[in-house]
């Protein structure tokens, strides 16, 4: 009887989760007697690092020919519900029909979506770039401005949240508004950030070299101040004071998507599945989880996992390998990630490089700035429809670092 892995999600976890599968089977001989199917809205690949730039032909790469390559299939739709006693899910595919598909292995692999709290406004006012769909609303928004009259409103941008995406995000704004609006306009790029510092999450060591990019692009700082209301005129801090602008956008803080509440067992403060070293949900048999659904140590240390693009290229191999290696009698790969690097866009300043937990500064400028390149062009993109090649690289120890 033809045994089933059922993977929910294209992305960098899920699409890489397939590979691996499809190795494993490969590697057992049994491409006859394991079916592996991928479901996702499209096959398509949706290269999130990178929606905080304007680049949108490049960032979706169709994998539709590379699925075909290693025996997986692609089924255009979206996992509705869990049914772990039952072993199935129900699917509700794009036409809109729903019906049940059993599984013998279920990898979970629905990444992340932003958190939007209960803040006045924030929902119909704000913009953010979480989604593909998201960035290019952003970006529209940004180039109608040009057709506005002339107001302060008009010519601020503020950025709310000063981790990874939001400081990517916020260096980019000077530059985007003088090429919109001209280099006459009088521009105000502002962030804000509930911490008493910015990049609370990226610790001291490349903290001088943020703030030093800050300055350079022009971008005003605004710690210990969050968003207390929005509307489409302007934003009121939780200090009191109020930014006149028409484009607020929201970067703070992800949430692991919400198929993952109906995964038994523990979760974290994100809503992320408490995973074992092989990515085997610890609360329910024959589920695995990965990349931004799954909490998981990384190393002997306590270190986390990230929900990051980094982390999800290698719990996505993992995961993969595991679920048919379970089916198939082959042993199995404990999870462990101990090389921690951040590539941190700074605009025009450059980028900065660190590597470690405690992220000491290894590159920085031009030289970060061309390393962010390769990484947001080439490593983290889907490789060519070539078997044997793919195979090379999707077993659960290759890791790409620099």
């Amino acid at each position: 009887m033809t045994k089933r892995i059922l993977i929910a999600g294209s992305g960098f976890a899920g699409m890489w989760s397939a590979l691996s599968a499809a190795r494993a089977v490969s590697l057992a001989g049994k491409e006859n007697e394991v079916n592996i199917t991928l479901v996702s809205p499209s096959p398509n690949l949706h290269i999130r690092p990178r929606l905080y730039e304007t680049a949108f032909d490049e960032m979706s790469p169709d994998i539709a020919p590379l699925l075909a390559a290693v025996g997986v299939n692609h089924l255009a739709g979206t996992i509705e519900s869990v049914n772990t006693a039952n072993k199935d899910v129900e699917v509700k595919n794009i036409g809109g029909a729903r019906s049940t598909m059993p599984y013998d292995r279920f990898i979970l692999a629905t990444g992340s979506a932003l958190f939007l709290p209960d803040i006045p406004g924030l929902k119909e006012h704000s913009f953010n770039v979480d989604q593909l769909s998201n960035a290019i609303a952003l970006d529209q928004h940004l180039k109608a401005l040009a057709k506005q009259p002339d107001t302060v409103a008009r010519n601020t941008v503020v950025v709310v949240g000063g981790g990874f995406t939001g400081i990517e995000t916020v260096l980019e704004m000077p530059q985007r508004l003088r090429d919109i609006l001209g280099n006459g306009a009088t521009i105000r790029v502002a962030l804000l950030e509930r911490a008493s510092e910015i990049g609370p999450d990226l610790g001291p060591g490349p903290r001088p070299l943020i703030e030093q990019a800050f300055a350079e692009c022009g971008v005003e700082v605004m710690t210990s101040a969050a968003a207390e209301s929005i509307s489409a005129e302007g934003v009121t801090t939780t200090t009191g004071a109020y930014i006149e602008s028409n484009t607020v956008i929201w970067t703070a803080g992800p949430r692991a998507q919400s198929l993952a509440e109906q995964i038994q067992g523990e979760h974290d403060r994100f809503g992320r599945v408490h995973a074992d070293q092989y990515l085997r949900a610890k609360g329910v048999k024959d589920v695995f989880v990965t990349g931004d659904v799954a909490m998981v140590a990384t190393d002997d240390e306590g270190n986390i996992a990230s929900m990051s693009c980094q982390h999800a290229l290698s719990l996505g191999r993992v995961s993969g390998h595991n679920a048919a290696a379970e089916l198939l009698g082959l042993p199995a790969h404990a999870y462990s990630q101990p090389k921690y690097v951040t590539c941190l866009d700074l605009g025009p300043w450059g980028a900065v490089y660190t590597e470690g937990w405690d992220r000491q500064v290894h590159l920085q400028r031009e030289e970060a700035k061309e390393l962010k390149r390769a990484i947001n062009t080439q490593w983290i993109y889907p490789p060519e429809p070539d078997r044997d090649a793919v195979f090379a690289i999707a077993n659960p120890d290759y890791v790409i670092v620099p």
